[in-house]
């Protein structure tokens, strides 16, 4: 299989090398990996370069965009920058984080899934990140949600659920619409992937209602977006997360910004979200 990758990275100089290092060396080499230079003070350009220069299916776009690192929109600009300068050829499309160290069968494994079950449409690994000397799981990580930083799309489900949203809540809303379109969402637990950078960790302030806003834009509704702060917040282990995105999610209420999905989108994710919900209860 064809597999193109888009790398967004911004000062990821410490840790940019490690991550092609292991695209390098994997057991599949992707066809074509893109790094975008957004918008860095480091030397991520300078590093990336080494790389162009010794293989020929690795180049750089660099981009000027804000210097405010804001999930969402900023990162999905940076993909698409690096998006727009492919072809068509390929099978599999990543969006994949500067951050990332991947064992050497990743992508290979994936490949095998990809082929195995012609209806999966997403696929992934496990992150892990370093705690005390040691690489644990994630605590976002759950075996039905692929994390953001290495998403990886089939192309036909790519298409169908209309590529990436720039908006927070990206890497949410591709899935339930992966699922509107009846695709299946497969992670493989087998596969660890180092983390280096724990999520969300260098987001500033100005980020703080944009998670509420995500949750209202996906027209989740009241009750759904109130148990999702709740929970959110609770993984996150601040309270202030939690009125943080109910306060974002009234301030969009009220500014009314464009939805992410349609109204029948909405209800199919309202009644996933409640059916999720069930069941979790009933397991527990």
């Amino acid at each position: 299989m064809n597999f193109y990758i888009v790398i967004p990275a911004h000062n990821e100089e410490s840790s940019i090398a490690l991550t092609l290092d292991a695209l390098v060396n994997q057991t599949l080499l992707p066809k074509q990996v893109v790094i975008v230079n957004d918008n860095s003070t480091d030397h991520t350009e300078d590093v990336v370069n080494g790389y162009t220069e010794k293989h020929k299916w690795i180049s750089l776009v660099n981009s000027i965009s804000s210097n405010e690192h804001l999930p969402g929109s900023k990162i999905i600009n940076a993909f698409y920058k690096g998006f727009n300068t492919l072809d068509e050829g390929y099978d599999v499309i990543c969006k994949f984080d500067a951050d990332l160290i991947f064992p050497s069968n990743y992508l290979e494994q994936l490949a095998f899934h990809f082929k195995s079950n012609p209806k999966v449409g997403m696929a992934s690994g496990f992150c892990y990140i370093e705690k005390n000397g040691q690489w644990v799981l994630e605590n976002l990580t759950r075996k039905d949600h692929i994390r953001g930083a290495l998403k990886a799309y089939r192309k036909d489900c790519f298409l169908q659920i209309d590529k990436l949203k720039p908006s927070m809540g990206w890497d949410t809303v591709d899935e339930l619409l992966a699922k509107y379109y009846s695709w299946e969402i497969l992670t493989d637990e087998s596969l660890h992937v180092k983390h280096l950078k724990p999520t969300g960790a260098s987001y500033n302030k100005a980020s703080k209602y944009l998670q509420g806003e995500a949750l209202y834009k996906m027209r989740y509704g009241f009750v759904i977006t109130l148990i999702s702060a709740v929970k959110l917040a609770f993984k996150k282990g601040k309270f202030q997360f939690f009125k943080d995105y109910m306060a974002g999610y009234f301030k969009a209420k009220k500014e009314k910004p464009d939805f992410l999905v349609t109204k029948t989108q909405g209800k199919f994710i309202r009644q996933l979200r409640w059916k999720g919900m069930l069941q979790r209860k009933r397991g527990a």
